[in-house]
């Protein structure tokens, strides 16, 4: 589990620089900007602690639903599956350049989310910093569901829920740094950065793929075996 944690980190923090672009306009029409001190550091972390509780709930649900598949003994081909899908992400978008846009195709779904997201920004009230990081975490992202895939291969609810929040953790530096003090993140940094998003991707995929592979290494490739009897030792003192 915890490689799948510090992959889930690493997906976070260096594919928040790439994310600065989507939800950037977001974090800079908080109503923090003509706060100081203490209270706009509050303010910044409620509206992060907001987006990490909803990839925290999506975590708990996606890793309940990939618990389905491994109590149906399906846990090690859909394991293989995602890491395979991620796999070709890298092949396809960074190495042929061709860009995926499935955001764009079920943008159409979160609408109602938009709307609330819309109205509470339009409020700008310090009282709803933490709903709006709560609903802009259910907006459409590729980075999102990229740990969405590393939760549903954890095959436990918490797991899951762990593994969401610490890649919500992981983008946590930048975003806060693009609220408070956007000059400290600049473009040539951002690309910099955002080179080794691919690498992590690389790296989550094979993971995934040898945790499919039912190879018997702790924590790396665990045996999954649903109907496996477990063996309970007993001891008796009379």
């Amino acid at each position: 589990m915890w490689p799948l944690v510090l992959s889930a980190l690493s997906l976070g923090f260096l594919g928040s620089f790439h994310c600065i672009g989507m939800c950037g306009p977001i974090a800079l029409a908080l109503p923090v900007q003509h706060l100081a001190g203490g209270r706009k550091m509050a303010g910044i972390l409620l509206y992060n602690g907001g987006r990490i509780t909803s990839y925290a709930l999506l975590g708990l649900f996606f890793g309940w639903l990939g618990r389905q598949f491994y109590l149906g003994g399906l846990q090690q081909w859909l394991s293989i599956a995602l890491g395979t899908v991620l796999l070709l992400i890298v092949v396809l978008q960074y190495v042929a350049g061709r860009h995926m846009p499935v955001a764009a195709r079920i943008g159409w779904l979160t609408g109602g989310v938009r709307k609330v997201l819309g109205r509470l920004l339009h409020r700008q009230q310090f009282s709803t910093l933490y709903a709006i990081g709560f609903f802009n975490g259910l907006l459409p992202c590729g980075l999102v569901y990229l740990g969405i895939a590393g939760s549903l291969a954890t095959a436990h609810a918490y797991e899951g829920a762990l593994f969401m929040a610490a890649f919500g953790a992981g983008t946590l530096p930048a975003m806060a740094a693009v609220t408070g003090a956007r000059h400290l993140i600049s473009l040539q940094l951002r690309n910099r950065v955002k080179r080794l998003v691919p690498v992590v991707i690389t790296a989550m995929g094979l993971l995934l793929i040898m945790r499919g592979m039912n190879l018997g290494i702790p924590y790396i490739s665990p045996s999954m075996h649903p109907d496996a009897p477990k063996v309970v030792e007993r001891c008796c003192h009379k």
